[in-house]
């Protein structure tokens, strides 16, 4: 099949009309009128990924982080991104993102993680105007839980070797907002829905200030939070596309390293 078919299957899930105004989802290097040899997930467009989609055989890479997030204003050698840009031109790898897109579609990425963490009665946190789609998630747990269980339950599930939070009140969880990735944006969401937990990716230091007796904050890190994200691409491609060799990356494109 034609990586236009790829493509196509990916979009008609997370149209890129719901992607941020920021962002950069899409097609990112290629030429969709190539035939797939096969698909290689990832998190994160590095070099040792393209060589890992070069020795499965794989032309086409698709990732939820776009490769070109900015500009590229030359093509050397000097970065990573630019590396990554020729090594896939010269090889005929094709790089497609879905990012934002498939954050905010219903079913995407942040549905996915409620699944994970058994949360039931789901919806957007902040539903967007006019489509079918919005920011992070918001939901309740079968039976509400100690906060202290909750966390750890998290951290569980996730796979999260230091789990940052704040000091709260909450004693008893049993409702919870998420948004994967960079989502501090949306604490002020949560606080409103009066939700008893709100779990990110990203937190800045200044925003576990003053809402001790509010809301429970729990940070993962920003990998953690959306590692999963392949899965959810697996199912999506696989459904429409049996035939299709598919694989997710077995390289760890954590930037983050941990001292213990």
């Amino acid at each position: 099949m034609k990586i236009k078919e790829v493509v196509a299957t990916l979009e008609r899930f997370a149209p890129l009309p719901l992607q941020e105004s920021y962002d950069n989802a899409g097609l990112q290097i290629g030429l969709t009128e190539a035939e797939s040899s096969g698909v290689l997930l990832c998190l994160d467009v590095t070099e040792d990924v393209l060589e890992e989609a070069l020795s499965l055989g794989c032309n086409t890479v698709v990732s939820h982080h776009p490769l070109l997030f900015r500009a590229l204003r030359r093509l050397t050698d000097e970065s990573m991104v630019e590396r990554c840009v020729r090594m896939a031109v010269k090889n005929d790898l094709s790089v497609y993102s879905a990012h934002t897109n498939l954050d905010n579609a219903r079913g995407g990425v942040n549905f996915q993680m409620a699944d994970l963490l058994g949360l039931e009665d789901v919806d957007f946190l902040r539903p967007a105007e006019g489509m079918d789609g919005g920011s992070g998630i918001v939901g309740r747990l079968a039976e509400p839980m100690p906060m202290e269980r909750f966390l750890r339950e998290v951290q569980d599930t996730f796979g999260v070797d230091c789990l940052f939070h704040n000091r709260t009140s909450k004693s008893q969880i049993a409702s919870v907002a998420y948004c994967g990735g960079a989502g501090a944006f949306l604490l002020g969401d949560a606080l409103r829905m009066g939700v008893d937990a709100f779990l990110t990716g990203e937190m800045g230091y200044h925003d576990y200030f003053g809402v001790e007796d509010d809301i429970l904050i729990g940070v993962l890190g920003h990998y953690q939070s959306e590692r999963y994200t392949m899965s959810l691409l697996r199912r999506i491609l696989s459904e429409a596309h049996p035939t299709l060799p598919i694989y997710e990356t077995t390289v760890n494109t954590n930037p983050i390293k941990y001292l213990y």
